[in-house]
């Protein structure tokens, strides 16, 4: 881990960001795993990803690998991926469906609630608990259409943490209650392979002084952001579309039908939330747009972007590819970014960071956040 003892606030308009080591050494990142990702609510999947009994889908969360699952009473589950007998991982694909979950190396098979069901001469064996030696579990919770999962043996308020960082942002948890996400359907995904760090990736999301500069298609919908100031530096605010703006598209047309619970005051509005460590949420009238950042390495994260409509929308086959292009363009736009500022991370000239100018001095919590949790010294 890194002990550094940063420079003191500077004067005036510009403020400190976290040094450039931070964001490449293999230390840092490990602490981050073992103090942040193993221990906060990480959100795992998509709901509809597990939607049936037997459906299960393996995901990587900090170092540990997992097994997202229904059981048979419908409920979501998560299992630490490891089988009892010799460690072995019990499922090598990336997804699938069984009615039990079997080791490819010994055969120890448990059932969807993770309890030892079989093994080679287990009768012979009575003193072998199935329950002891079943899978172990992690702790799960199912929100906004996803399944939640926490690695801590004692998880943290899912209320004061999850909720609390919505409360943050929007004033009140009913103004994102308006948007229904639990019944919204994927109507797309992208998968994104990204070369940098994943904090690199936070801090981007969080402000907007590179809007002017990088989304031309972003600040044509929404021109408030040409000015450099991001929705999330104030609470409850949400950039409003140009009057001849009919939707969050990516040339300004109509979107498909407005999510009816919404209130007035959030119509032809964007809002974003982090929700940390790994969750961004875009809410806009006619759909919602939900990333999930996985971690992998200090200079690689993996992120799957859904975007989420009205049932009926999806179901009627409706052309979404609007919505779409609009932010899978200002993804890879920012994605673009955040790997071309990766490298210099290691840079001697940026060996003490860079500055934070006052449209970005809110990234500053989320530093002193994760300093906080892994013993990196502001």
């Amino acid at each position: 881990m890194i002990i550094d003892q940063l420079d003191a606030p500077l004067e005036g308009s510009l403020r400190p960001t976290l040094p450039g080591r931070v964001y490449t050494d293999p230390e840092q990142f490990a602490a981050e795993q073992a103090q942040i990702f193993e221990q906060t609510w990480f959100c795992a999947v998509a709901s509809s990803d597990v939607a049936r009994a037997g459906d299960w889908r393996t995901v990587e969360i900090g170092r540990e690998r997992l097994i997202v699952s229904r059981n048979r009473r419908g409920e979501a589950r998560a299992f630490f991926n490891v089988c009892r007998h010799r460690g072995m991982q019990v499922c090598t694909e990336e997804s699938g469906s069984s009615r039990t979950f079997q080791c490819g190396y010994h055969a120890w098979t448990y059932d969807l609630d993770g309890a030892l069901v079989a093994a080679p001469n287990l009768t012979s064996m009575p003193d072998v608990d199935r329950a002891t030696y079943g899978l172990r579990r992690a702790h799960v919770r199912e929100w906004l259409g996803y399944v939640w999962v926490c690695l801590a043996d004692e998880p943290p308020s899912f209320e004061e943490t999850v909720h609390g960082e919505v409360v943050t942002r929007l004033g009140e948890l009913h103004h994102l209650d308006n948007y229904g996400i639990e019944r919204l359907q994927v109507a797309h995904r992208i998968r994104y392979d990204v070369a940098a760090n994943w904090k690199l990736v936070v801090e981007n999301f969080q402000e907007c002084y590179h809007c002017a500069t990088i989304h031309p298609e972003l600040t044509e919908v929404l021109p408030e952001f040409a000015d450099g100031w991001a929705s999330q530096s104030g609470v409850n605010h949400g950039a409003l579309f140009a009057p001849e703006v009919e939707g969050f598209t990516v040339d300004g047309s109509a979107g498909a039908a407005v999510i009816p619970e919404i209130a007035p005051d959030q119509d032809r509005r964007y809002y974003a939330i982090t929700i940390r460590p790994n969750v961004f949420v875009n809410l806009v009238p006619d759909h919602v747009i939900v990333h999930r950042m996985f971690p992998v390495a200090a200079d690689r994260t993996i992120i799957e972007c859904d975007w989420l409509f009205l049932p009926e929308v999806v179901a009627a086959g409706t052309d979404v590819s609007k919505q779409v292009e609009l932010f899978d363009r200002v993804n890879r736009q920012d994605f673009d970014a955040c790997e071309k500022t990766q490298p210099t991370m290691s840079s001697r000239h940026y060996v003490d960071g860079g500055v934070l100018v006052p449209a970005e001095h809110h990234i500053g919590e989320f530093h002193d956040w994760v300093a906080d949790r892994t013993g990196l010294q502001r």
